[in-house]
């Protein structure tokens, strides 16, 4: 069977998407390659939430039409994902050596499409029109054997969409109007995937706590979200629960007390602020302020002090001026996040933000993101190293990335720890191990340590 390569741009959501139809794939005879000079078939999972991420996609492709189509015609060159459906005919009219165009509702047509192409039975292929139904149809994960950390944690996309249309933001025309999938669905995926070995799930959802408001709604004073978190809670052998990417309005007093009533909810959120000014948060159209947002930081580090917290900040939206970008900075050294993701502002065609007055000149974003991304880095270098000499547990994954010699784990608040361990013994456990060291954003673990018995062995 032809061999097949993707290339995935973006976000977890896209990471989810690419690994479902990798696995659709490999369920139909394909082979996933790890290089596009293998592969018969090229995918390229994109983005268009900055338009550096789109810019790197079709330098890709314009490579790949060279290198590739020159020696091989026959290969198939598609695109997916948000760029494809953001642009659709058009970016075959700037990449005529593309086959295939799929949106962000079509991952699960991937392999008849790439049958039909690869047989000759039709000549090129774009589709990105809506479909009900497809927040339910990606469910295929690949999971591999002893050494791949995708074993032991694993995406699970529980709705598609995003209804809140920030200014800044192309994800709702990409990505359509929020749907979500039913809980008692979205628990059989959980519970399947811990049978094969998974002892950690992130749910993923681009505005995941707001899940299932118009399909399910509140029950017993709790939001569709919490009730989702309940049930998934209930699955034997799962370890942990993560979810992501939040919104601070969806953080209601029951999502914040689930963080103390829900033992296996990871004590880590992500909180996306955007911005510390008023002003700018509401061309923003993010819908809450400063205050409230600090309100809700007080909030959950008064039910668990050692909550990890991070956020995503831009720089440079249009009408920021230094009053505004000092108070971002203000409210990053009032929460002290444990990191934090710091984009330049990127004019996106089709937001309203790119034809709003004020868009700050490019050298002013650069300076101010370089003096953000400084103190955040400072900032969270405190909060690793007040767990130097600290026991911490963790849940360990597999060999470390960086030296496979080692292994790596993650503490409930999300942080990276290395250590040396026997692989099969402790692949999937949650072990305790003391923090020996700090290096940039890893903790260092005391291999003594690891002579300790599992916290609780493989059901």
């Amino acid at each position: 069977m032809p061999n097949v390569y993707i290339k995935t741009y973006g976000c977890q959501m896209n990471e989810r998407d690419s690994e479902a139809v990798a696995a659709q794939l490999t369920a139909k005879g394909y082979h996933i390659v790890s290089t596009e000079h293998q592969a018969d078939v090229v995918l390229l999972n994109t983005c268009s939430v900055r338009d550096q991420a789109e810019q790197k996609a079709i330098g890709k492709m314009r490579n790949l039409a060279v290198t590739l189509k020159r020696d091989r015609p026959n290969v198939v060159l598609g695109v997916m994902g948000c760029m494809a459906q953001n642009r659709g005919q058009s970016l075959v009219d700037q990449l005529p050596d593309v086959d295939l165009v799929l949106g962000t509702q079509k991952f699960h047509h991937a392999p008849d499409y790439v049958e039909a192409l690869l047989k000759g039975s039709q000549r090129r292929i774009i589709d990105t029109e809506s479909e009900p139904g497809s927040e339910s149809t990606i469910r295929e994960h690949l999971l591999h054997g002893v050494g791949d950390r995708a074993a032991v944690s694993a995406f699970v996309s529980i709705m598609q969409g995003c209804n809140q249309y920030c200014t800044f933001c192309i994800v709702p025309y990409t990505r359509g109007k929020e749907r979500s999938r039913a809980i008692e669905d979205i628990v059989d995926e959980c519970r399947q995937l811990v049978n094969r070995g998974v002892r950690e799930i992130t749910l993923l959802g681009q505005i995941v706590n707001s899940y299932g408001k118009r399909e399910i709604g509140i029950r017993d004073g709790k939001s569709a979200f919490v009730q989702l978190l309940e049930a998934v809670h209930g699955i034997e052998g799962l370890h942990r629960i993560r979810f992501t990417s939040p919104h601070p309005k969806g953080y209601g007093d029951d999502l914040i007390e689930a963080y103390q009533r829900l033992p296996k909810l990871c004590p880590s959120a992500h909180i996306p602020i955007q911005s510390g000014s008023n002003q700018i948060l509401k061309r923003m159209h993010r819908g809450y302020t400063r205050e409230r947002f600090l309100e809700l930081i007080e909030k959950l580090r008064h039910v668990n002090p050692l909550l990890g917290i991070t956020t995503d900040i831009i720089v440079g939206f249009p009408g920021e001026t230094e009053e505004d970008f000092q108070e971002t900075l203000e409210l990053a050294e009032s929460v002290v996040f444990d990191n934090a993701f710091v984009f330049k502002y990127s004019q996106r065609s089709g937001t309203p933000a790119s034809e709003m007055d004020g868009q700050v000149p490019k050298e002013i974003i650069e300076d101010r993101h370089a003096r953000l991304l400084k103190r955040i880095t400072e900032l969270g270098h405190q909060t690793y190293e007040k767990l130097v000499g600290q026991e911490v547990e963790i849940l360990v994954e597999g060999p470390s990335r960086r030296n496979a010699s080692r292994l790596e784990g993650r503490t409930g608040c999300n942080k990276i720890v290395v250590f040396e361990g026997n692989l099969d013994r402790f692949k999937g456990q949650l072990i305790k191990v003391r923090i020996d060291r700090l290096g940039s954003f890893t903790l260092y673990g005391d291999p003594a340590i690891i002579n300790l018995s599992p916290k609780e062995p493989l059901s």
